[in-house]
């Protein structure tokens, strides 16, 4: 605790009404029982049965100030998982005002240990980062009041000489989409300390009399079998015990977006060709992107006026959903519901909605505003508006977007002491209005999106089942992008499309080949204007439809290893294994071309040893055969190269 002898860092910041930080916590009691509790207004891990887990829960007091503190540990039964968070109740008659309440704080003896974590961009999200822990402070964080692309909220601590193979390691994973922060501290004899939670940095929250804050969970993994076994836990626990409603065990359908195709040029005459082609390719759903609501032409007006454009939709929407529903697809619909344009019915009403500082202009991103979520009136407002169109039942699909960092973070309706406040509420006010949403809504598939990556987290994740991986599309850039997501992230929770060449972020050309198996390996779709292919490009791209529905159950919710290392290497690769273990796919990568190309070994993993294996050509292999000896990837002849290889198991 903050002020009380042990300079480390600390893991509460609580001022007494006197001013002071004193606290001095003892222990006053525990409780065990079966089961884990709901936290309320968070999005947590869950168990179906009590007899999944058991949690203990063991209570502080500061006698002094009375303030409360209990400590939370869910041990999962059958999953090296702990699941971390933390309670301060004020039993006191004056108020406190926390100025940070961490979800954990752990302590290691003095050994070796480096770090890894995943900083990233806008376009580059989730760069695995391995350092090792020197003395002093390091802090990874977010501060844009998402989880950002700049730093996710995730870090792994490995011991040692651990790999992806081998070794311990322990990984922290925070279930909140907001302003995190990860502290690592090496002290003078060694130990380590880390403390993870809410950033304390723009943070407040007055604690008034007789009242309970909650800290958002921690999920803790150990593995002794390397950082491949770790992120395997991740994926079975985010997949079944975070994710959650009809969509979690699903196969999800694979989609066309017409973004790329068109940006904001468009209207529904312009749009029904894009649909028939889809049809005759085998798509299994077309999603309308941006600008198809208010008086949307560019990215200047009317987030917040969530209406068909009358233009581009002279009769509706529902028409144009209709005509799609009759082609054989599903209907999707990009939204934005936390934005705001100045020149919107929307701000004209209710200037202020808008989060601003009094008396100051705020700055705008992508020519927008943030919402006050935090308001309930503001909430309101936008599930009215969101129900009036899917009350109309033609809306399978809702793409969520948030296409800019929190600034000007200021809410009309707190006091000035309370601002502190205003970051927090705004994630428990979206947290409320998404559970809303989903119970109201439960047959629509949702997607989170930020910008691309920028909110992809297992907070988001308990609400929507898949997140917008990035908005590089580059077939090439995402699979470093694509690694670093997989370290925590199952490939059921992020989308990848193939988009057109040259492509749009990057001008890269690759090949249709490449951009289908890097896109592959996750939730599949496509982002780019069917309606200029050639007849034999049409039928290539119906040759991949065919195929990714045939090995979606396998990539979509199989056992996801990851063989090669795209940053240490001029090579990726990734394995799956479907859940009775008798499907095996391989997808492997070289990026450029060299002169004298050294001969490349791929050797896969968790095969029966004791069982043979036949290839898509033919051949047979002994699974001790594929894990030990390996097979040679094909000599590259281009730069951007990829192969598939599938095996079954002869039983």
């Amino acid at each position: 605790m903050a002020g009380e002898g042990d300079y480390r860092i600390p893991a509460a910041k609580i001022m007494q009404a006197d001013g002071s930080y004193a606290l001095n916590f003892t222990f006053t009691g525990f409780e065990m029982f079966p089961g884990k509790p709901k936290l309320v207004g968070l999005p947590s891990a869950y168990v179906e049965d009590d007899s999944e887990a058991e949690t203990l829960v063991i209570t502080l007091i500061d006698e002094i100030s009375k303030l409360e503190l209990a400590a939370f540990y869910t041990i999962f039964r059958d999953r090296p998982v702990i699941a971390r968070s933390t309670q301060l109740r004020n039993l006191s008659t004056q108020n406190s005002k926390i100025h940070k309440l961490a979800s954990i704080q752990l302590d290691f003896p003095a050994e070796a240990f480096s770090v890894i974590s995943l900083p990233g961009a806008h376009n580059q999200e989730r760069q695995v980062q391995k350092e090792t822990i020197g003395y002093g402070i390091k802090k990874f964080s977010s501060r844009r009041g998402s989880t950002s692309h700049q730093m996710n909220n995730f870090i792994a601590l490995e011991k040692g000489t651990a790999d992806e193979f081998q070794g311990e390691v322990f990984g922290f994973n925070l279930v909140y989409s907001g302003n995190h922060a990860f502290e690592i501290e090496k002290d003078q004899i060694g130990q380590i300390r880390l403390v993870a939670g809410i950033n304390e940095e723009d943070f407040s929250w007055e604690l008034q009399a007789g009242e309970t804050f909650q800290s958002p969970e921690v999920l803790m993994v150990y593995s002794d079998q390397g950082l491949n076994k770790m992120s395997q836990t991740y994926h079975d626990l985010l997949t079944n015990r975070v994710a959650r409603g009809k969509y979690r065990n699903k196969e999800r359908d694979i989609l066309i977006n017409n973004w790329e195709a068109t940006y904001f040029d468009f209207t529904e005459e312009k749009l029904r060709p894009l649909v028939d082609t889809a049809a005759e390719v085998g798509i299994e759903m077309f999603v309308l992107d941006d600008g198809w609501f208010g008086k949307r032409d560019s990215d200047t007006s009317s987030l917040g006026d969530w209406f068909a454009h009358k233009r581009k939709f002279p009769n509706g929407l529902n028409q144009f959903a209709d005509y799609v529903h009759q082609k054989g697809l599903k209907f999707g619909l990009w939204m934005e519901p936390e934005m705001i344009s100045l020149d919107s019915n929307l701000y004209r009403a209710h200037p202020d909605f808008l989060m601003s500082y009094p008396g100051r202009l705020p700055a705008p991103s992508r020519s927008q505003h943030l919402l006050d979520l935090g308001r309930k009136d503001v909430r309101e407002n936008i599930l009215t508006q969101l129900s009036t169109i899917f009350d109309e039942g033609y809306v399978d699909y809702v793409k969520w977007d948030m296409n800019r960092s929190l600034s000007e973070v200021f809410s009309h309706q707190l006091a000035s002491d309370n601002q502190g406040e205003t970051l927090h509420r705004y994630l428990l006010g979206l947290y409320e209005l998404l559970e809303t949403l989903i119970t109201k809504y439960p047959a629509i598939l949702w997607e989170g999106c930020s910008g691309g990556g920028g909110r992809l987290d297992s907070g988001i994740l308990h609400y929507m089942p898949q997140s917008w991986t990035s908005d590089d599309t580059d077939a090439v850039e995402r699979l470093k992008i694509q690694y670093g997501t997989s370290l925590v992230y199952p490939p059921s929770s992020f989308t990848s499309h193939v988009s057109a060449i040259p492509n749009h972020q990057t001008g890269r050309n690759v090949s249709l080949n490449t951009r289908g198996n890097t896109a592959m390996s996750s939730v599949f779709g496509y982002e780019l204007d069917l309606t200029t292919f050639t007849p034999d490009e049409k039928q290539a791209i119906a040759e991949q439809v065919a195929l990714y529905k045939n090995i979606r159950q396998v990539v979509q919710f199989g056992k996801f290893t990851r063989l090669k290392n795209p940053f240490t290497s001029n090579e990726c690769a990734w394995q799956f294994i479907s859940q009775d273990q008798t499907e095996v796919l391989v997808l492997a990568f070289k990026i450029l071309t060299q002169g004298q190309e050294p001969f490349s070994l791929l050797k896969l993993t968790d095969l029966d040893p004791a069982k043979q294996y036949k290839s898509e050509n033919g051949n047979i292999f002994g699974g001790d055969e594929l894990m030990n000896l390996g097979f040679y990837l094909p000599k590259q002849t281009e730069d951007f190269s990829s192969w598939m290889y599938r095996f079954k198991r002869i039983d």
